[in-house]
């Protein structure tokens, strides 16, 4: 029982798509209007949603008991492992939205990340080797030669090579711009020998793929230092020759992490070049015929962002399951009594009071990271499709803006869920026996993951306040402020449209004592509150998107009656709107209360202190 995915139903995927988000626009780009509409929603998840019980719930079990293991130089993955990617690729499941043949059905990117956010439920650990391997195509295919996607692109895509993002190394992790991997030119200006030491790297080794394809930072000899000189190759672990053959590339899998989680996941050190044989393909500007300078982390970045997001949607998936699971615990655990009745039977622990506030505020915290993530998805849906150079750069906007809130938002919520999933449980949920203290071990590295939740958070301010010339964010405030206003007045939200009205005013009061210290250059004070910020401005936005979906709710039971099959459903999108209208939002007026005093604590005390 270590391993369960939870998902009864998916009535919450067929809200967002059907009722909430206008997807009739989506469905009618040409990409997608001769294959999909709102009709076929249920058609797709739905047997997704089957197909991760069946076959990702039991490899999940397996990694716990044949986790990765390293020995003699090579890696072994739990046998089912290979088995389920190989499906999941050759099926088309994990690359429906990026193959841009002429001929291709693929998945609007929304619709796709809920059927990865199911596989995630089902086996976090598995879900890496399938989003690096796409991300990793998708960078290639948009960036590289036509030779090289026609070399790597296809094979990556139906599951016979995998890949993986290659940056970080023994000696700096976030700080990227002090890597200390060479790239040495050849006689061939595309392709240079590597000389390397990485390490964290997921999906970085397997024993199922024929070839393991690393889109690695460098530094070419003789390219500046720091972030401007660091390029993007396409470095694999058996080097491809132009008739398709192989051969060894001398890429050596030194050994992999011991974790607190993601058992099934390899996380591989990694030396390229220790016999001066190993090669890689540049991808991009050669620095050498430019100054010195490379375009490779803004390559490396589009990966990046692509696995920001999909960090948050690992988050969002593990923190529904928790949830899910302590659900269907409290349903069935009895024990204690009623505090209006202390003489009478004992009951399910879900009739307690705080079992029912845990729940809940697990169901309002999913509401708030599906509504954000997916509303995002949508904009990702509208910038590769709509035509409109307006909308387009609208949806870029909102899209830049929500990466850093809903990588950090969720995965900084995850963990607090999660525990609070063990919570219920009493003293069982501490034991390995039931699946939430695996949930909360797989699930800690999110935060961790594509930069730090604090780098997230600076990046929010640092660059997300100003994107797009400084138009970006305030739109992104109207919008909120312009719901508000819409809506304030509307019968029965009164106290929710109040909090919202505060917060939103709030929310004004951090940017101005934050931007004073950033036109005074002081960004140590920023660092101090860069977290509760990012934090706040994701409860503000979200609980305006929850309230939006409240409101549609609501009008949906006032149409169809407390009698229709369906009533619960809307009163659960009422109540969790209320819910983290009235005891989540106003944390960004405490959060403003807090900057706005200043505190210089952090800034003024001596390290010292801590040696006691």
């Amino acid at each position: 029982m270590a391993a369960n995915f939870a998902y009864s139903n998916i009535r919450d995927f067929e809200f967002i798509l059907k009722e909430w988000l206008p997807m009739e626009e989506i469905f009618s780009y040409p990409r997608f209007k001769d294959y999909y509409s709102k009709d076929d929603v249920d058609a797709i998840l739905e047997p997704v949603r089957k197909m991760t019980k069946d076959l990702f719930e039991p490899c999940n079990a397996e990694t716990e008991v044949q986790p990765c293991k390293f020995e003699n130089g090579k890696v072994s993955t739990a046998p089912s492992i290979g088995p389920l990617f190989h499906k999941v690729q050759s099926e088309g499941w994990g690359t429906s939205n990026i193959d841009k043949s002429e001929d291709a059905i693929v998945l609007p990117k929304i619709l796709h990340e809920m059927v990865l956010e199911m596989f995630t439920a089902g086996n976090p650990s598995f879900l890496p080797y399938i989003t690096l391997t796409n991300s990793c195509a998708n960078l290639i295919q948009n960036n590289a030669d036509e030779d090289l996607v026609k070399m790597f692109v296809p094979k990556m895509m139906d599951g016979t090579w995998s890949g993986c993002m290659t940056m970080t190394e023994p000696s700096c992790g976030s700080d990227i711009g002090d890597i200390t991997s060479k790239a040495i030119p050849t006689d061939d200006p595309r392709i240079f020998k590597i000389k390397a030491q990485k390490m964290f790297i997921s999906g970085g080794d397997n024993d199922f793929t024929e070839n393991i394809i690393h889109l690695m930072t460098v530094r070419v000899e003789g390219a500046k230092p720091g972030f401007g000189g660091i390029s993007t190759m396409i470095v694999p672990k058996y080097w491809v020759n132009e008739d398709g053959s192989l051969e060894d590339n001398d890429v050596h899998l030194t050994g992999i992490e011991h974790k607190m989680g993601q058992e099934g996941s390899v996380t591989a050190s990694l030396s390229f070049g220790d016999e001066g044989r190993c090669r890689g393909w540049l991808v991009g500007v050669n620095p050498l015929e430019n100054n010195g300078k490379a375009d490779g982390l803004k390559r490396i970045f589009q990966m990046m962002n692509e696995e920001r997001y999909d960090t948050g949607m690992f988050a969002l998936a593990c923190t529904a399951n928790a949830v899910y699971n302590a659900r269907d615990y409290a349903k069935e655990r009895i024990q204690g009594r009623s505090l209006d009745d202390p003489k009478g039977d004992r009951i399910n622990i879900i009739y307690h009071e705080d079992i029912k506030r845990t729940l809940l505020s697990g169901k309002a915290h999913v509401d708030v990271m599906r509504a954000m993530i997916y509303r995002a998805f949508f904009a990702f849906d509208v910038r590769a499709n709509d035509p409109d150079p307006e909308k387009v750069r609208k949806a870029d906007n909102l899209i830049e803006i929500c990466t850093p809130i809903c990588k950090a938002y969720n995965s900084d919520e995850c963990w607090d869920i999660c525990a609070e999933a063990i919570q219920v449980y009493g003293g069982y949920g501490y034991t390995e026996d039931y699946p939430v203290a695996k949930i909360a071990r797989d699930s800690k590295i999110y935060s961790i993951w594509e930069g730090t939740n604090h780098m997230q958070a600076m990046d929010l301010i640092t660059h997300k306040w100003s994107w797009d010339k400084g138009r970006a964010f305030p739109e992104f405030m109207q919008e909120i402020k312009d719901f508000y206003e819409k809506n304030k007045n509307t019968p029965g939200f009164a106290t929710e449209f109040a909090n919202l009205g505060k917060a939103i005013s709030a929310y004004g009061e951090i940017q101005e004592v934050i931007e004073a210290h950033l036109a005074n250059n002081e960004k140590r004070f920023v660092d101090v509150f860069a977290n509760r910020i990012l934090t706040a401005t994701a409860q503000l936005y979200g609980g305006s998107l929850l309230l939006d979906q409240a409101l549609l709710a609501d009008r949906k039971i006032k149409e169809l009656g407390t009698d229709h099959y369906d009533y619960y459903f809307y009163l659960g999108k009422v109540e969790s709107a209320r819910y983290y209208l009235n005891n989540i939002v106003p944390n960004v007026c405490a959060v403003a209360n807090v900057v706005k005093g200043q505190d210089q604590t952090v800034l003024r005390v001596p390290v010292e202190i801590f040696e006691y």
